[in-house]
């Protein structure tokens, strides 16, 4: 009958290069497969909303400028305020699918590496 010990070998203790090398790995997997926090999607939110506000205000702001300045029949104020609102609104959705479409491909580079 044989020794069951001799038929496993003694196991190998990792050398610090290694280990080295299989904790980074593992922190650059946690990296690509993080998922970003609360405070990231509010941060985010903040910034659409900022990218809305200011050419809408900046619209209304103009024509109220125009409207004491030029005063006529015509609002300025209501139709900078809408053209302002409508340019912040183009804005934030094109801001909004270029950051999806990068974060779409980013899984397929950070398998390349």
């Amino acid at each position: 009958m044989s020794d069951p010990a001799s038929k496993n070998p003694a196991p190998r203790t990792p050398t610090l290069a290694g280990q080295v090398g299989a904790k980074a790995a593992r922190k650059l997997q946690a990296r690509r497969n993080s998922r970003p926090g609360v405070w990231f999607g509010l941060g985010m939110m903040g910034l659409i909303g900022w990218s809305v506000v200011v050419p809408t205000l900046l619209g209304a702001g103009l024509g109220i400028w125009l409207d004491r300045t030029y005063p006529g029949g015509r609002s300025w104020t209501l139709a900078l305020l809408v053209a302002g609102l409508a340019v912040g609104c183009l804005n934030a959705w094109l801001w909004v699918a270029k950051e999806e479409k990068s974060m779409r491909e980013e899984p397929e580079n950070s398998h390349e590496e």
